[in-house]
């Protein structure tokens, strides 16, 4: 199954981002931390090559702590200001502005140069649908001044938010990009909620997800659904399928004639992975053969030059 959503309001989006490009001093990228590679915008480089940008790993409470730990090594490796983030709970926010003022420093000088005095950074925020980027502006600002959801597609527009006197940040709409290279890339986008569910085969993304834990993160399934005994579904073809059958079985998601219904399971199981209650998860590492349609970072991209 190829994973593609490219609304008609993403182009144009995009061509809004384009065009307030050079009213900013500073690109503040969110990704998310599950899957840091995949859920960075490979046309994010193309519309900001020659602005500083931080990224920032969020939803960091959902992650693999020892894996987000190697992400924010291979980020910083990479020459780029990275911040491990947890938007919903505050936590990470500290470092923000050390980092703002490190990636705009060349900025700053020049504007003390120039005689002008705390004229505040102003930063574009910047990411994919549901990422959490209104979530972070709210926590940032400490009260509620962009709108939040649980979907992708809660911001429609463009919103300058006056943060401080040193900073202002101008809220975007999540963008995808019109071709992923990768499939792999638009499954990762998919189960992360980045995506319109409504075009989506949840069964099929469910199968998969259960591939990928078995070989990252074999003892969770048994965990949070209670299997006894993982190889009572045996190791041949179909097991990815069995175990569905399983935590339908024990969700009582049964059909007809008791029959398991294996579209609700997979509905049970992406949301419990959506909301963690399946365990902290990360579905990409640092030097994975597969890294999506992420263009690497150059150290000159990380600090503007």
């Amino acid at each position: 199954m190829e994973y593609q959503w490219y609304p008609g309001h993403m182009t144009k989006a995009r061509r809004m981002m384009q065009e307030n490009m050079g009213l900013i001093d500073l690109v503040i990228e969110l990704a998310d931390a599950r899957i840091p590679a995949a859920s960075r915008n490979p046309d994010i480089n193309d519309l900001a090559w020659n602005k500083p940008r931080i990224v920032l790993l969020n939803k960091s409470d959902l992650a693999d702590e020892a894996v987000t730990r190697a992400w924010m090594k291979h980020l910083e490796q990479e020459g780029v200001y990275a911040v491990s983030l947890d938007a919903r709970n505050r936590s990470g926010m500290k470092a923000i502005d050390a980092n703002v003022a490190k990636a705009c420093a060349a900025k700053i000088e020049r504007d003390r140069a120039r005689g002008i005095l705390n004229r505040p950074v102003r930063a574009m925020v910047v990411g994919i649908p549901n990422v959490g980027k209104s979530t972070f502006i709210n926590s940032f600002a400490k009260k509620a001044v962009a709108k939040t959801g649980n979907k992708p597609g809660v911001t429609k527009g463009k919103q300058w938010i006056r943060m401080s006197k040193t900073l202002e940040l101008l809220d975007t709409p999540g963008i995808l990009w019109p071709k992923m290279g990768d499939p792999e890339t638009g499954l990762h986008l998919a189960l992360i909620g980045s995506m319109n569910d409504e075009i989506l085969d949840p069964e099929k993304m469910a199968l998969q997800l259960i591939e990928m834990l078995e070989r990252s993160y074999p003892e969770l399934l048994g965990k949070r659904y209670g299997f006894e005994d993982p190889g009572m579904f045996g190791n041949e073809e179909n097991r990815e399928h069995r175990i569905l059958e399983g935590i339908a079985k024990v969700r009582g998601c049964l059909g007809k004639g008791g029959e398991a219904s294996c579209e609700k399971a997979a509905g049970i199981l992406l949301e419990d992975f959506r909301s963690g209650r399946l365990g902290r998860i990360s579905l990409e590492r640092p030097g994975d053969e597969t890294k999506g349609d992420m263009q690497e970072e150059t150290h000159a991209e990380g600090n503007g030059n």
